[in-house]
């Protein structure tokens, strides 16, 4: 008998099992908050364009358009939360239509 080292076919498939039962576990969790995680996306986006306002507005002395905000580089594009609804300026405050 040689003395080769590795692992038998039982250690692999305990680790297969467990690795199985690790993913049962969280992937039912994920897909549970995913719509709780899109919406704290969303409110970060909101507050990040909400700060480039102030910064515009403390520049510049006015309330500025998303559009203005993109082409003076505040922003790199128009803003969209993760579930696809677009950021908008009302009243000098990011909003979410």
């Amino acid at each position: 008998m040689r003395n080769e080292k590795g692992f038998t076919l039982i250690e692999m498939m305990i680790v297969l099992f467990v690795i199985s039962i690790l993913l049962l576990i969280t992937i039912p969790n994920v897909t549970k908050n995913q719509s709780s995680i899109t919406e704290k996306g969303c409110e970060g986006l909101v507050n990040m364009v909400q700060a480039q306002i102030q910064a515009y507005l403390i520049d510049y002395g006015a309330t500025p358009t998303i559009e203005e905000l993109v082409s003076k580089n505040y922003l790199e594009e128009n803003p969209k939360c993760p579930n696809g609804s677009s950021v908008q300026i009302v009243n000098g405050k990011a909003t979410v239509q």
